[in-house]
């Protein structure tokens, strides 16, 4: 299922991985692995998504998507080819909790990347 697939995708993105992989090669290995793991999530969400990734209830495969989502901006990743995972992701960051809980909100953000916003 979609824990599954994410299980599949987070670990070869690890920094320890991608040293190891080299940084000739770390982006193109990120954006593949990443790439290929949200499409088969994508295809997952189609049949399980409601308003989030399982119905109309946040559930551990939303606080699961949220950074795998991040990783994906970072990696370069089309995700206009994955428009129900960019739905539920939408539907996500209108939840104030989630809001709350984005990285650039944390104490422990770099100035640089904080957002001050409300």
């Amino acid at each position: 299922g979609i824990n599954a697939e994410y299980g599949g995708i987070q670990p070869v993105q690890n920094l320890s991985i991608l040293q190891a992989v080299g940084p000739e090669r770390k982006m193109k290995w990120g954006h593949d692995a990443i790439n290929k793991g949200l499409l088969a999530v994508e295809e997952i969400l189609k049949e399980t998504a409601g308003k989030y990734c399982v119905g109309d209830t946040v559930t551990i495969a939303d606080l699961c998507l949220i950074p795998q989502v991040y990783n994906a901006t970072r990696f370069k990743v089309d995700m206009s080819v994955m428009p129900t995972i960019t739905r539920v992701v939408g539907a996500l960051e209108g939840l104030p909790e989630f809001r709350a809980a984005h990285y650039s909100r944390q104490p422990d953000t770099p100035d640089e990347l904080r957002d001050t916003s409300s």
